[in-house]
């Protein structure tokens, strides 16, 4: 996420905060790269400019300019404004206290309205509610059947009408039979469009007006960027939507999106996509997105993705192990296996301050197809080889690639990486492990 948009930045805040004075010239050499990077990554201008002229006045404020660091004032005034621009504080769901609470999904076709649905039944099964969901699309018996599946995939109820052809006939009906069945919460997943037009806004506003939903959430495509804020915009003005969530996230290098929609909209972003898997949805908070923009990591959505993957008593075995230096290459296996069930390497690395200055780290492609590829190099060694790496020779390297059909360079790539990890959990658990499941690890 932001991949570009970081970058841009992280080079104009390494400019400023080499200088140990700054002017008005200066702030606005930095100001003028600013404006750039944000026009390249999709941002709409109107807000690029209001954003720009905000922090143009802060940073020519007699404060910064006498401060005994000034360059790293700037940056905290980018991040401020970023948290304003994104929303201030992260927005919940409202469940208005109605039995079942209907949440009505919208969307145009393609967006990953039926997906984000179960995505969404998922995360609020782990809050502890009892979720059902129901498709109200008669146009793509395709789309009635993927939400059926998935409901099942994660134990939500579903509810079909196979002989009911009215999109509001079927959605009172689940309405009913969530209560009856004790189910505090109905998803709605509506029927979408190529693009926005009468009959749909029609049947949607027909479809409000039936089942007086609590939240009426926009599923917006972030990688369509100011198409997807012309699309929040447009059902905003005809549905008053309450919240967007925006899907393909992980795809989306310059974030326009959620750059600009809370902005233009006056509507909060509560959800983001972050992958394809069932539990990739995260909850959207702008202070923790603006640190991500800025380099400065995601420690807290980093500490709650690991409470929820690393055993702590593991946890506790692998910090005496890397404070000893006999972090082996059966542990890295065992981390590695760890680090899948947090989401994909490059997410997880994202959210640790400052890793995307490390070129190692950031021209990393661990992708699955590279994790099934380092567990069977890894598995291809022998005892020994795994508990010292030293020993590890190149007659031994040619035999660990035949063994596990790989070349002897996936297998130097492989070691070379397993190094490099050595150091870079040994900074990590600086703080120590313990301090990482508490949601004390400093950096």
């Amino acid at each position: 996420m932001f991949e570009n948009l970081t970058e841009r930045l992280n080079s104009v805040f390494k400019k400023l905060k080499g200088r140990g004075i700054l002017d008005e010239e200066s702030v606005n050499a930095a100001l003028k790269d600013i404006r750039i990077a944000l026009l390249e990554a999709d941002v709409n201008f109107k807000v690029v400019k209001e954003f720009v002229e905000d922090v143009r006045v802060k940073a020519l404020g007699q404060e910064v300019l006498d401060s005994i660091t000034p360059g790293q004032q700037v940056v905290d005034i980018v991040h401020e404004r970023l948290i304003e621009l994104m929303g201030g504080a992260g927005s919940q769901i409202n469940f208005a206290k109605k039995f079942p609470a209907p949440i009505m999904l919208v969307g145009l076709q393609g967006c990953g309205k039926t997906t984000t649905a179960a995505k969404l039944a998922h995360h609020l099964k782990s809050q502890g509610k009892r979720v059902a969901l129901v498709s109200a699309d008669v146009y793509r018996p395709a789309a009635i059947e993927q939400l059926r599946i998935l409901g099942e995939n994660i134990k939500a109820g579903v509810f079909n009408s196979p002989d009911v052809t009215d999109p509001v006939k079927i959605c009172l009906h689940a309405l009913e039979e969530a209560k009856n069945n004790g189910f505090d919460t109905l998803i709605i997943d509506t029927a979408g469009r190529l693009h926005i037009d009468e009959e749909l806004m029609g049947e949607l506003e027909r479809i409000k007006g039936a089942v007086e939903p609590t939240e009426i959430l926009l599923i917006a495509d972030a990688m369509t960027g100011q198409d997807a804020v012309s699309v929040a915009k447009n059902f905003n003005e005809l549905l008053d939507i309450d919240g967007v969530i925006l899907t393909k996230m992980d795809g989306d290098a310059r974030g326009g999106a959620a750059l600009s929609l809370r902005k233009v909209t006056g509507k909060p972003i509560k959800f983001v996509g972050v992958g394809e898997k069932i539990d990739a949805l995260e909850v959207f908070h702008p202070e923790r997105m603006a640190s991500r923009i800025l380099d400065m990591g995601d420690i807290l959505t980093f500490v709650e993705k690991a409470r929820t993957a690393i055993d702590e008593k593991a946890a506790l075995k692998l910090e005496e192990k890397i404070r000893k230096d006999s972090f082996t290459l059966e542990d890295l296996k065992s981390q590695l296996k760890q680090m899948r069930k947090m989401g994909p390497l490059q997410d997880i690395l994202g959210m640790i301050p400052g890793a995307g200055k490390i070129k190692a780290l950031k021209n990393a492609q661990m992708d699955e197809g590279e994790l099934t590829k380092t567990t069977a190099i890894i598995d291809s060694m022998t005892k020994k080889e795994r508990r010292n790496y030293q020993i590890i020779s190149g007659q031994r390297r040619k035999r660990i690639a035949g063994g596990s059909g790989t070349t002897v360079q996936d297998v130097n790539r492989v070691l070379k990486n397993y190094i490099q990890m050595r150091k870079m959990m040994k900074k990590l658990t600086k703080g120590g492990m313990k301090s990482l499941m508490r949601g004390n690890l400093s950096f």
